[in-house]
């Protein structure tokens, strides 16, 4: 499990592909219609239209970008259609032709002046324009078609990846996140799901490392939370031995209130989540400030890492609201 991705992996772009973006890691799954993450944005030709737009153009939108290296207007095109494409994710493909090097798709398409961007699905052309446009029009020109796409292929895939790591093929989840990580570095939803692959392999050093490249203004993040509450219950794991003379002290003394937080803690972190949760409710049922509000503050690490819609959060956050407002 621990090869199960190489966080300091760069792939190597397929020949005649454009790098999507710089990876920060590298898997090799694909999914229905997502596109590889080395194919997103290519170098196209005459002989390569056939498959590299109008059979690709049955999955997702393919936009082909008509330049020369003597266009001004284009040099300045071409960096907006590919942060475009790169921004929606999957759902949009572009493929750069060089007119003066392919002169037959230019005569088939009738293209009197470059740039002349086009927009195929379905094998059909559905949308274009010509000439270089404003960054914000450009955007709105791809947003658009990939909005005629349907749910994106990135969506697709993180369904995909949750139902293999909620049946236990980590392997498979762990390839189909680091594809997405491949094609979008900071994918927030990925990183953090591949975080939690390595929690649930017991790897939490690679969790860890993972959770790094998440952008720091993304790290209040849900999914992020939760895979940095999980691996803090991990560490707080006590033998069970230990839990049982916890117990025994709780039950000598129900005003022990380390004890009894200290219980709940071990409690949580041997999966017995629902005691662990009563616990800390009792205590700030009797105590609410004990500790300087300790145990709330741990209540809600284990909502983090239990996630909200489990039905021991639920119930949880039910009894706390109770305690708290009554």
């Amino acid at each position: 499990m621990a090869d199960l991705l190489n966080l300091s992996a760069r792939p190597t772009p397929a020949p005649g592909a454009r790098p999507a973006a710089t990876p920060a890691a590298a898997a090799g799954s694909t999914l229905g219609a997502a596109p590889p993450a080395d194919g997103l944005i290519k170098d196209g030709t005459d002989a390569t239209f056939m498959v590299d737009v109008l059979e690709a153009s049955k999955q997702v939108p393919v936009v082909i970008d008509l330049w020369a290296p003597w266009c001004g207007p284009c040099k300045t095109l071409g960096p907006m259609l590919e942060r475009a494409v790169i921004a929606a994710r999957g759902a949009v493909r572009l493929v750069k032709i060089n007119v003066d090097e392919n002169p037959e798709l230019s005569r088939q398409l009738r293209v009197q002046s470059i740039p002349a961007v086009y927009a195929f699905k379905d094998g059909q052309p559905i949308d274009g324009f010509v000439g270089a446009l404003p960054e914000s029009q450009v955007k709105a020109f791809v947003d658009g078609l990939a909005g005629e796409s349907g749910a994106s292929p990135v969506e697709e895939i993180l369904a995909a990846a949750l139902a293999a790591r909620e049946s236990g093929d980590l392997q498979a989840a762990g390839e189909l996140y680091g594809e997405l990580i491949r094609l979008d570095p900071g994918n927030v939803a990925a990183l953090a799901g591949l975080a939690q692959v390595y929690v649930n392999s017991g790897d939490d050093e690679r969790a860890l490392q993972t959770l790094a490249l998440v952008p720091p203004d993304k790290h209040t993040d849900p999914a992020v939370r939760a895979v940095d509450a999980a691996i803090k219950l991990k560490a707080q794991a006590k033998a069970p031995n230990e839990i049982q003379s916890l117990e025994a002290k709780v039950a000598a003394d129900a005003t022990d209130h380390q004890a009894r937080y200290d219980l709940a803690v071990a409690l949580a972190a041997a999966g017995r989540r629902e005691d662990a949760v009563d616990h800390l409710l009792t205590i700030i049922q009797r105590n609410r400030g004990w500790n300087e509000d300790a145990a709330r503050k741990q209540l809600l690490t284990l909502f983090d890492a239990f996630g909200p819609k489990d039905e021991v959060t639920m119930y949880g956050r039910r009894r706390l609201s109770s305690i708290l407002f009554a």
